[in-house]
């Protein structure tokens, strides 16, 4: 069994057979899990100089819940709505997949440095956009790349506006003080 950070590298480099590997590994959910929490304190410790204290638990949160909810939309609109011929995959394979499709997002921990988060959080956004892209595609065995993108994309809007709609009722992060 590949060891945790090797699994981390490899899905941040966009490694087609990590994606494989972890659909099929039963026994990787709890790593696929720990890459999530991981990238979710990430992006809360980023939002720190943005959104001082209230920011980090905000940006966890809100990393956490809309990983799960594009999660599940991935796994709603790609198996039951833009399925190819040959997709057959369960909720737990996706997870496992789009959880290391999370990896990239470590890198979210730099925008504690002031003047850094906006770039930062843009850059690892995109990154893991892509290694989501592969993820989806190898999970709901896609032969079609762009099929992929539609489907992170439907999922990627809706859980946006969820997220927005969370944050008029709940309120956004905190200012700074």
């Amino acid at each position: 069994m590949a060891t945790f950070k090797d699994r981390i590298i490899r899905a941040a480099k966009l490694d087609v057979h990590l994606y494989e590997e972890v659909e099929a590994d039963k026994e990787a959910m709890s790593q696929a899990m720990g890459v999530v929490i991981l990238s979710s304190l990430a992006a809360g410790i980023g939002s720190i100089a943005i959104g001082g204290i209230g920011g980090l638990l905000i940006g966890t949160i809100s990393a956490l819940i809309g990983w799960y909810v594009w999660a599940y939309l991935t796994y709603f609109i790609g198996t039951k709505v833009l399925p190819e011929p040959q997709t057959r995959a369960d909720h737990a394979e996706l997870l496992r997949t789009i959880g290391f499709a999370s990896s990239p997002g470590l890198i979210r921990v730099l925008g504690i440095i002031p003047g850094l988060a906006g770039v930062v959080f843009i850059g690892a956004s995109i990154w893991m956009l892509v290694a989501m892209v592969i993820a989806v595609r190898q999970a709901l065995d896609y032969k079609s790349t762009v099929r992929a993108v539609g489907v992170c994309a439907i999922g990627w809007i809706i859980q946006a506006v969820i997220l927005a709609l969370v944050f008029a009722i709940f309120g956004g992060p905190a200012k700074p003080v």
